[in-house]
């Protein structure tokens, strides 16, 4: 800040920050007129002369501002399983933007930044009940679909490495070069590998979008469930699909299914009999555990035993990707990977032939350079807010904030499974207990009445006290509702979500009598 202006404009931003926070949000969406100004009001060509700070300011608060919804702030927000953002981390993210560091390079007498970052992905990891030594592969992303990316690359490195290993097993002279440095077409050739499978069930879409990235292809995908609706692995199909010669396999585990919340595996032994088919054949398993990762915070009771099973013997797998802004209620954009097999990032992600990147610190304690462990070379200091709401709530007030946010879950299932005008998703979760044992953090319904569904997330919107997600289920369009904000207060929540409903009831069928 060069002068008192900047320091003034700075301040107003911050009043308005404190505004908010204090007040709470009436609406989650902006009104109609809102958007509509802050639209005329954008500029589209650059002026020669800037207009400077104050007017630029003074348009951002007044005009944009107003414009943006409440999804942070209000724990009615239930789309796109969204988290808030925890006071501790809100505190550390003002720090980040001040400093603005660029996590790189480990360089520990030029900044802490490189090993706040290892610290806060150790916490991480003593957060989810697994072995920091187990998990040398670790680095901070921008979400779970970047894990993912993350996670198919070192999946499809390992796979066809070995496969050239044990290819060239008795060959003399045979090459260190791994398929980082030959390329997929060379390395597959070496491997006498003509197809590359990814075996799952009911994959999130970024999964696809991960294997399109890494030369994979969308189509490489197997449905291997008991059923094409079904999460549930069919080991046979497993098993005969990782059989197939000259083909190279990497299964995945949807910890927590978008739609429903509901897990692919039940217990150690489930992701055990994944881990003996993916030994045996030479398979990568990774998990796409977005936000079922948490479910390793719950303890072990008769409340949430079921859901604790979902992500127990994750261990077991190769990789893991998860995401910060959802659960874990940190600012966008933040995700994690881990990984069991030191030095396999490196292969994919190092930056060969930079001297000028390169860190002299080898000695005890190191920590390996961001850059040559992920995607990015220029990373935001995403790990503070994480170091620090870690450290102000610990893993007893993540524990309690799942407790509150599945308990609200489970109420409003159970709203939608009682009421004569909706059906829960999946028809199973009707069954006698079902809602209060398997119902995480996602309720998926929708309205009997077709005319009715077909506008009811536009009609639960529309009231702005809430805000909804559309998707489908069986073709059909369905609503659903995430809870993943750090402020959920079951009974609060609840009341105010049959508010709504009710009320959009009320008008329904008043407009057509």
């Amino acid at each position: 800040m060069n002068d008192q202006s900047d320091l003034s404009c700075l301040s107003q931003s911050q009043r308005l920050t404190i505004h908010l926070l204090n007040a709470g949000s009436e609406r989650i969406l902006p009104h109609t007129s809102a958007i509509q100004t802050a639209n005329d009001s954008l500029i589209s060509v650059l002026p020669d002369e800037g207009r400077g700070i104050r007017d630029t300011t003074k348009h951002i608060l007044e005009d944009l501002a107003p414009a943006l919804n409440h999804q942070a702030l209000s724990p009615l927000y239930y789309g796109f399983v969204t988290g808030g953002i925890t006071p501790a981390a809100r505190v550390a993210e003002e720090v980040v933007s001040t400093y603005d560091q660029n996590v790189l390079v480990h360089l520990p007498e030029a900044s802490i930044a490189t090993t706040v970052e290892d610290r806060a992905l150790k916490l991480l990891l003593q957060l989810f009940d697994l072995k920091i030594e187990e998990w040398p592969g670790r680095t901070f992303t921008t979400g779970a679909t970047s894990s993912n990316v993350t996670g198919l690359a070192c999946g499809r490195e390992r796979i066809i490495n070995e496969a050239i290993r044990r290819r060239e097993r008795h060959t003399a002279g045979q090459s260190s070069e791994t398929l980082g440095e030959m390329g997929l077409l060379v390395a597959c050739r070496r491997a006498d590998i003509t197809d590359i499978q990814v075996l799952t069930t009911l994959p999130h879409s970024s999964l696809k979008k991960a294997s399109s990235i890494v030369g994979l292809g969308r189509s490489c995908f197997r449905q291997v469930s008991r059923s094409p609706t079904e999460l549930e692995f069919d080991l046979d199909l497993v098993e005969n699909s990782l059989k197939q010669p000259r083909t190279a396999s990497i299964v995945v585990i949807s910890c927590a299914e978008v739609n429903t919340g509901l897990f692919a595996t039940h217990s150690r032994e489930d992701v055990r009999a994944l881990r003996t088919l993916c030994d045996k054949y030479g398979a990568w398993l990774h998990v796409d555990a977005a936000f079922g990762l948490f479910a390793r915070v719950l303890e072990d009771s008769d409340e949430f035993s079921y859901v604790r099973g979902g992500a127990m013997g994750l261990e077991l797998a190769d990789s893991i990707a998860g995401d910060g802004h959802k659960l874990l209620n940190v600012p966008y954009d933040c995700g994690f990977f881990f990984c069991r097999h030191a030095g396999l990032a490196q292969q994919i992600f190092q930056n060969a032939n930079a001297a000028y990147l390169n860190s002299e610190n080898l000695g005890p304690g190191h920590v390996e350079s961001p850059l040559n462990v992920g995607l990015e070379n220029s990373r935001r200091f995403r790990a503070l807010p994480v170091y620090a709401t870690l450290m102000s709530y610990g893993s007893g007030g993540y524990r309690d904030m799942l407790h509150r946010q599945i308990r609200f879950a489970r109420e409003i299932a159970r709203y939608f499974s009682q009421h004569p005008d909706f059906d829960l998703l999946p028809r199973s979760m009707n069954d006698a207990g079902v809602v209060d044992q398997r119902t995480y953090i996602i309720v998926l319904f929708r309205a009997k009445d077709k005319d009715l569904n077909s506008k009811l997330v536009k009609h639960i919107n529309d009231s702005s006290l809430m805000y909804v997600s559309g998707t489908s289920w069986n073709g059909i369009p369905a609503c659903r509702i995430a809870a993943a904000n750090w402020q959920v207060d079951p009974e609060r929540d609840s009341a105010a979500v049959r508010t709504v409903i009710d009320g959009l009831l009320e008008k329904w069928q008043n407009a057509r009598s």
